[in-house]
């Protein structure tokens, strides 16, 4: 294999943990995933961290030396400086020091192994090697389980000064609203996310008898899905156009206030939703027209990495360290 500078990218999950190999242009050479079986407790799945990495450089035809660092996508909150998860609910993890165990399994050094949280660095990925590449800042929202997202001004990651910050999915939009997971209402999250979508979609399901929705899941509920509501539009029912109108406006309102505050190059939209493509992009594109403070100057588009996303930012975060 041709040498060069290469970098780990490793995107934790609670449910898996994926790694690739990557070149110094952030291309993907090699990838490989297992499963992160969280229950096992936070050395078990850095020792697997390191031993995914070591397989991927070998199969990749490199030693894991070879590599000009690792970086490390983690969920919760993660402090960059010290190398620490300090929180991350769905895997249990409390002031874990994931960088220097990951350098004590993996062998790499210490100081080349950086860390950050796994929404900032996706959005990091997509300005890198993504939709925002070329872009002087860039904002990213992911439409999930929840409502993730990460702030890119000038090629740095914005962490707030504990390292917290951009928990975009944590805005309120609407006073004293919905219940969000997080304890507080109204959040973006309950709104927006792929969750709150389907919720939604459900609410209707159940109260308007008089739509084809009915006839696409046959009458059960439990069949409603994210895809539902913009699957029915799209055959002409009013119902599903009715939950669709809804669920843009809120996401246009949501979107607006981060344009309003950031006024960012490009705003990106992420996650599964985003395949409805100018269904959902021509009607928010219109609702934010009226909603910018000022003239829209902001290019709002969809994010193009995918679940690569992730490991690309993480790579460019050791990268740039």
């Amino acid at each position: 294999m041709k040498m060069g500078k290469y970098y780990i990218g490793v995107d934790l999950g609670g449910t898996n943990i994926a790694i690739g190999l990557t070149d110094e242009n952030y291309n993907i050479i090699k990838k490989s995933s297992v499963p992160t079986l969280a229950e096992r407790g936070a050395d078990a799945i850095a020792h697997d961290m390191a031993e995914l990495a070591k397989k991927v450089c070998e199969d990749a035809g490199i030693s894991i030396s070879d590599v000009e660092g690792a970086g490390i996508a983690a969920p919760g909150t993660v402090n960059p400086e010290s190398g620490v998860i300090e929180y991350a609910n769905n895997i249990r993890f409390r002031d874990f020091p994931m960088a220097k165990r990951f350098s004590e399994e993996s062998g790499i050094p210490e100081d080349k192994v950086a860390l950050g949280n796994d929404a900032n660095l996706a959005a990091l990925g997509e300005y890198v090697a993504g939709t925002a590449k070329g872009s002087k800042s860039a904002v990213m929202i992911t439409l999930g389980t929840g409502v993730g997202g990460g702030v890119i001004i000038d090629g740095k990651v914005l962490t707030g000064y504990a390292f917290g910050g951009a928990e975009l999915g944590h805005m309120s939009i609407v006073y004293n609203g919905k219940k969000c997971s997080c304890g507080r209402r109204g959040c973006f999250e309950a709104y927006c996310s792929a969750t709150a979508l389907v919720k939604l979609t459900k609410e209707k399901f159940i109260y308007e008898r008089d739509t084809l929705m009915h006839q696409m899941c046959d009458g059960d509920v439990n069949k409603v899905g994210g895809k539902t509501a913009f699957a029915a539009m799209k055959r002409g029912d009013e119902v599903g156009r009715e939950v669709v109108d809804e669920f843009i406006s809120y996401l246009a309102c949501g979107i607006a206030n981060l344009i309003n505050i950031f006024q960012p190059e490009m705003l990106l939209i992420g996650g599964g939703i985003c395949n409805e493509g100018e269904n959902l992009m021509a009607p928010l594109r219109e609702k934010l027209n009226g909603e910018i403070y000022g003239s829209m100057k902001t290019k709002v588009a969809i994010a193009m990495l995918g679940n690569d996303a992730g490991i690309v930012g993480a790579a460019a975060a050791v990268a740039t360290k």
